[in-house]
């Protein structure tokens, strides 16, 4: 190695160690920046930060949710970017073992060879935000709590539909603060979604499971999908006269210029977190659920695994659940681990009980307590619930099960005014229904399936008998000498009696009524009725804690927020999919002692991990590329190389993957897409220490797409700044 690469080692590597693990906490709405101005500029942000607040204007009118992850526009004509594991879906659901884009990649030469993503598919632009706490609470904290459940759920389903009546919006009331604000959320809902590019997974998810969570990082997490609209500019299904959608703004492409220390931010739809929650559910998630989880997760994937072998239709079927289960047992272990290294549980302790010292030091704060009590007894009878359940709901978890369930469901709602019918089961929801029922044709298999069963079951049968549900072993005829070799021959009488595998059977008994569907003689849909009682007592016990919960958590909420403030904090509500922003620097860490985290990854890194066989397999023109050192105008002065991946001090979870993360311009530097095994826990409690997120570099995804794959054509369509 030459010496002015060692000397730039050398200082990176003091760079990582002497930075200040002080990361920057919190998941801010919109509202809330004008609060942290000047910590936003303190930190770097040059643009204005009351610009931020119009969801409107630039940048945060290019962002946009895709209903489980986050993306932006990147060009005046729909084009827009995300991680590809979140277009991974639309790209499984058009491959099959003869023509696997998985394996190969996709790229469409023009706009007429764009594919249409997976069923469901959806591009959700925020257009307008409007306050309606007073009429969806008003009046509801002197009812019951089963009528106050139902009171603001009706409430919630009357806004959403005012606000619908326009066509082409999707609408959501968002819950704040435990149910203590709520905020309608208008969006225009683009359904004609199309694959424009997506890389091989050879660069896409180069690593694979062993690298997820893990840094050093060297994967190509990005892809490419296309807006469409009718001819007059309206929301529409897929058709031929569709034409892309046009943006009020999008982001430029940056192209160079971000190195150790710079401000970042991201902009996206968190999912969920749970920083506010009692040490109840903390004890029951972390000394039960997820242990439990975690160890059946292990065997689901084995399950998988060997029943859908390399190489065969049914693997590519199953690929995107597999990588989501591998996601989500990684996710759990680092969960565990991160409880037990920061004592989660005695922090939550120590918190409540400073919370309860302060709310004791004043007699205007004394109606907090009852509150308080009363919903730490909640969450422990939540909690019993949800232990009761487990198993119970994963031996209901086959496909064909679920679809007659929500199928059956469906007719009895449909006895109900389209108002008054559950959440999913509207008609404002029957495109995602149909879609759903669809999109099981290519994300099924009976034998795959019936192991899955066999494998849920198994450890149902090995609860106690108090725990078992009668109705569930008298429909599917489980006694109490069953044995796990029985299970073969019984539920081989399901597959093979059953037509709910055929797409258009499941599609026509959307129409059915409940009579019909009551006479069917498919074992799933026998099973499905039998089951359709015991199922709505569950519903009900829910909804009545839900509606205790709801009178309940505002005044906890009330009482943690103003002792925050008071403490110095700036509160913010737990993540809810809903539009948010998180703010700090390019920087490494050093997670434990003796470890250090250099911020940037580079091409170099790709040669040395690559075996030639998955998950460490680049395409050969790729390692020709690095050997060459073919770099092009990407290079990073300060590592010698183009960066691949680079580490923040943001605080971020899942649903934020594909959120753009953006410089102090508010140009597009990469796209978030994980985060360290060390940092997983921050769900729960935020450790400025650990909390590290990884990001794809901009620099990078031009440079696969310019070198390796021959995308010339969408970086011409960017306005990218060098």
């Amino acid at each position: 190695m030459k010496a002015t690469k060692l000397l730039s080692a050398a200082l990176l590597l003091s760079s990582a160690l002497a930075a200040p693990a002080l990361a920057k906490e919190g998941m801010f709405t919109p509202a809330q920046l004008p609060d942290i101005a000047d910590q936003l500029q303190k930190a770097g942000l040059e643009l204005d930060s009351s610009d931020l607040t119009d969801l409107t204007g630039f940048p945060m009118g290019a962002v946009v949710s895709l209903g489980g992850c986050s993306a932006s526009f990147v060009s005046a004509e729909g084009l827009v970017v995300t991680n590809h594991h979140c277009a991974r879906g639309s790209v499984q659901f058009n491959s099959t073992a003869e023509n696997n884009y998985l394996e190969n990649g996709f790229l469409a030469g023009t706009k007429g060879d764009e594919l249409p993503a997976a069923p469901g598919s959806r591009i959700y632009v925020t257009t307008e935000l409007t306050d309606v706490t007073d009429r969806v609470r008003e009046g509801t904290l002197d009812m019951s709590p089963v009528d106050r459940y139902a009171a603001i759920e009706q409430r919630r389903k009357d806004i959403t539909a005012e606000c619908e009546a326009e066509p082409g919006f999707r609408c959501l009331v968002a819950s704040f603060y435990g149910g203590a604000e709520y905020t309608l959320i208008k969006r225009l809902e683009v359904r004609d979604v199309r694959l424009v590019y997506a890389p091989a997974d050879s660069i896409g998810k180069y690593g694979g499971d062993i690298d997820n969570w893990q840094w050093p990082r060297h994967t190509g997490d990005f892809a490419f999908y296309r807006a469409y609209v009718a001819p007059d500019g309206s929301a529409a299904d897929f058709s031929e006269d569709n034409v892309p959608y046009v943006p009020e703004h999008h982001l430029k492409v940056n192209a160079a210029g971000l190195d150790d220390g710079d401000f970042v931010m991201v902009a996206g739809y968190p999912g969920s977190t749970n920083r506010y929650t009692l040490l109840a559910e903390v004890q029951n998630t972390f000394g039960w659920t997820y242990p439990t989880f975690q160890g059946l997760l292990t065997s689901w994937i084995q399950t998988i695994e060997n029943a859908a072998p390399e190489g065969s239709d049914a693997r590519v079927k199953y690929e995107s659940r597999l990588a989501g289960l591998n996601n989500f047992e990684k996710n759990l272990r680092g969960q565990i681990d991160g409880a037990r290294r920061v004592g989660l549980v005695d922090r939550r302790a120590a918190r409540e009980a400073a919370l309860a010292d302060w709310i004791a030091a004043d007699e205007a704060r004394a109606d907090y307590a009852p509150a308080i009590e009363a919903l730490s007894e909640l969450s422990v009878e939540s909690a019993t619930a949800s232990r009761t359940n487990f198993w119970y709901n994963n031996a209901t978890r086959p496909a064909l099960l679920s679809a007659a369930q929500r199928l059956y469901r469906l007719s009895k709602e449909r006895e109900l005014p389209d108002a008054e019918r559950e959440p999913g089961y509207q008609e404002r929801d029957m495109t995602f229904f149909r879609q759903g029922l669809q999109a099981l044709d290519r994300r099924y298999d009976a034998r795959v399936d019936q192991s899955e069963w066999t494998l849920f079951l198994t450890g149902y049968l090995g609860q106690p008998a108090e725990e078992r549900v009668a109705v569930f072993d008298q429909a599917l005829g489980l006694t109490a000498d069953t044995t796990v070799d029985d299970l073969h021959a019984l539920l081989a009488s399901y597959y093979e009696g059953t037509t709910l595998g055929d797409g258009e059977i499941r599609l026509a008994m959307m129409e059915a009524d409940a009579a019909t569907i009551e006479a069917s003689h498919d074992p799933f849909v026998k099973l499905a009725v039998a089951l359709y009682e015991y199922e709505r007592g569950l519903e009900d016990a829910a909804e009545e804690r839900g509606g205790r919960a709801l009178a309940l958590r505002p005044a906890y909420m009330e009482a943690i927020t103003a002792w925050q403030r008071e403490e110095g904090g700036l509160p913010y509500p737990d993540a809810n999919s809903t539009l948010r922003i998180t703010f700090g620097n390019v920087m490494g860490g050093s997670p434990f002692d003796g470890m250090a985290y250099m911020p940037f990854t580079s091409l170099e890194g790709i040669t040395q991990k690559d075996t030639g066989k998955e998950p460490f397999n680049s395409p050969q023109s790729q390692l020709d590329a690095i050997e060459a050192k073919d770099y092009g105008s990407y290079e990073l002065d300060s590592i010698g190389s183009v960066p691949v991946n680079f580490m923040s001090d943001l605080d971020v979870t899942g649903g934020n993957s594909g959120s753009a993360t953006l410089n102090a311009q508010g140009e597009l530097v990469g796209l978030l897409f994980d985060g360290t095994f060390e940092s997983v826990n921050s769900d729960w409690d935020f450790d400025p220490r650990t909390t590290r997120s990884i990001h794809v570099d901009s620099r990078y995804m031009l440079w696969v797409m310019e070198k390796v794959d021959g995308a010339q054509v969408l970086i011409d369509e960017m306005d990218v700044v060098r």
